[in-house]
């Protein structure tokens, strides 16, 4: 990897966060002071070290990208919590980096693009979750009919394709209020092409707006939502 990358291309990257001892005291060594004692906050062991796995794999791939090294990017926040790459708008006449990461369990996912605002959820399927009681509650009244009219055995898939293209794409728009997960709806059953179907505030950002289903390994859901429609999702390792 040397920096380039396609307007339309979208490259995603997913992670293993339970490292060696070594592996990640590497990563560790990256990470900015802000990062660390972000990780100091955490009291349980097990999620202070994927967070630093997580960050320090964050660093690593976004210097391919700006052929600079790890440790000297900078980060700043959008009011809403979205990281950015600060003072990076990219050379002349080449759109700046946009990413965005997710993580659940032991699994973190990335995705980059060129000058195309973009959201990546990941999640760890839960059996242990009343995910019908989260549904009413997050989703649209048609998005709720639809997962109920699933067959039972389905409708856990259902809501979690569900949960990830709609924080897939929450998470592309910076958390803007109008983004609020029950203003807008996706397509939920399993086998369907991801996709957002309406918004109730904005109609025109179904047309804005790609959405995919990422094959992240068994036991996941996840998305990304990209801005524009001729977008090309290539997996990195």
């Amino acid at each position: 990897m040397n920096g380039y990358l396609k307007e339309e291309q979208v490259d995603v990257w997913c992670v293993p966060l339970d490292l060696d001892e070594a592996s990640l005291l590497s990563l560790q060594r990256l990470l900015s002071e802000d990062e660390l004692v972000r990780a100091e906050r955490f009291r349980v062991e097990k999620p202070k070290e994927r967070f630093i796995a997580g960050r320090g794999y964050l660093r690593t791939i976004l210097s391919r990208y700006l052929n600079e090294k790890p440790e000297d990017l900078r980060f700043e926040y959008t009011r809403y919590g979205k990281p950015f790459l600060k003072g990076k708008p990219g050379p002349k006449g080449i759109s700046r980096i946009c990413f965005n990461l997710s993580h659940s369990g032991e699994l973190a996912v990335y995705g980059v693009s060129r000058g195309r605002e973009i959201g990546v959820d990941v999640e760890k399927i839960r059996t242990d979750l009343d995910f019908m009681k989260m549904a009413e509650r997050f989703f649209s009244p048609s998005e709720v009919h639809i997962l109920k009219s699933l067959r039972e055995d389905r409708r856990i898939l259902g809501f979690f394709n569900c949960w990830t293209r709609k924080e897939a794409y929450f998470k592309a728009k910076q958390g803007l209020p109008s983004s609020a997960p029950d203003r807008f709806e996706v397509s939920l059953a399993p086998g369907e092409p991801a996709a957002l179907l309406a918004h109730r505030e904005e109609p025109g950002e179904v047309d804005r707006w790609y959405l995919e289903d990422l094959d992240v390994g068994p036991g996941y859901v996840g998305a990304v939502a990209v801005e524009g429609r001729e977008v090309e999702v290539i997996f990195r390792t």
